[in-house]
């Protein structure tokens, strides 16, 4: 008898990670483009289109027959009535139901299995979740790309291009960025149209965050002190979750680099990371096949 067999996504707003599962493990996992977040304009329309696109990518038989989709995006708890359109949509086309959560608080139920604990996601975006053992959560920080996020990879990319831009124009310190962004965008003077190019700022701004942790990397000053305020936000981010201990996870957190320097910003704040138990594709995972998380007020399902 074939065991039912269920998606996971995890829908940042660089990338789209989708994962097909059974009882046995996984079966098999595709990744594209991102969406600019559920609560922009047009955010559930864009989610779901970039969620059908690698969807696309697995086979006609893998996309037939689904007994549930799990998804964890951005934005869920800022626009719940497109988040509720977002499930009516991927409902549509995969014709599974739905359960949806926003992107940090699956990435929490990945790394402490849909227990209690405190979570930093430092990704495009940057927010600390804390689930008591009674399931109450918090949220700190996590306000978008114009509002918040401090410290996230969109906030040390814009950082680095305008230290560039700072550069070109005298009002900054010399720095290797430059060089760099000009590899990235070409013509600097274009730059407020290269960010705005596809619609998804947070994101655009984002690819230029790897140049500054290369850049930091090897003793640019200006990079590096980028890096220095980022960990210095994110540990006071940390800090007001009111955990000794907590997880991380997030793509920039992989930098070597930004990794020592945020964990011991986090050490001089008195908390100490300790290992993640799964990642945001196990939290979308999780929920749509476990019933009865401590948050399942804040799982829309459809």
């Amino acid at each position: 008898m074939t065991k039912p067999r269920r998606l996971a996504v995890d829908l940042g707003k660089t990338s789209c990670r989708i994962r097909l599962f059974d009882d046995d493990g996984v079966i098999a996992e595709e990744r594209g483009p991102g969406a600019p977040g559920i609560a922009e304009a047009d955010g559930a329309a864009l989610s779901a289109d970039a969620i059908r696109t690698v969807f696309l990518q697995l086979s006609e038989t893998e996309r037939t027959g689904l007994a549930g989709v799990g998804i964890g995006a951005a934005g869920v708890e800022a626009a719940r009535s497109a988040a509720r359109c977002l499930v009516r949509g991927v409902r549509e086309f995969t014709g599974a139901p739905v359960a949806l959560i926003n992107d940090a608080l699956a990435a929490h139920a990945g790394a402490f299995d849909g227990g209690a604990g405190v979570l930093l996601v430092v990704g495009t975006g940057a927010v600390a979740y804390a689930v008591a053992d009674d399931g109450t959560t918090r949220q700190i920080d996590g306000w978008g790309p114009w509002l918040g996020d401090e410290g996230s990879g969109r906030w040390i990319g814009q950082e680095g291009l305008l230290a560039a831009l700072r550069d070109v124009d005298g009002r900054g310190l010399p720095t290797e960025l430059t060089a760099r962004a000009r590899t990235l965008v070409g013509d600097l003077a274009v730059m407020p149209a290269w960010v705005a190019a596809e619609g998804n700022p947070a994101r655009r701004l984002g690819l230029f965050t790897p140049d500054v942790l290369e850049a930091a990397g090897s003793g640019d000053l200006v990079a590096r002190d980028i890096v220095s305020r980022a960990c210095t936000a994110l540990a006071a981010t940390a800090r007001a979750a009111g955990a000794a201990k907590l997880a991380v996870w997030g793509g920039v957190t992989e930098h070597p680099y930004f990794s020592a320097q945020l964990t011991a910003a986090l050490a001089q704040a008195g908390i100490t990371i300790i290992p993640s138990g799964g990642s945001a594709l196990d939290g979308a995972a999780l929920i749509i096949t476990r019933i009865g998380l401590g948050y399942e007020e804040r799982i829309i399902r459809g």
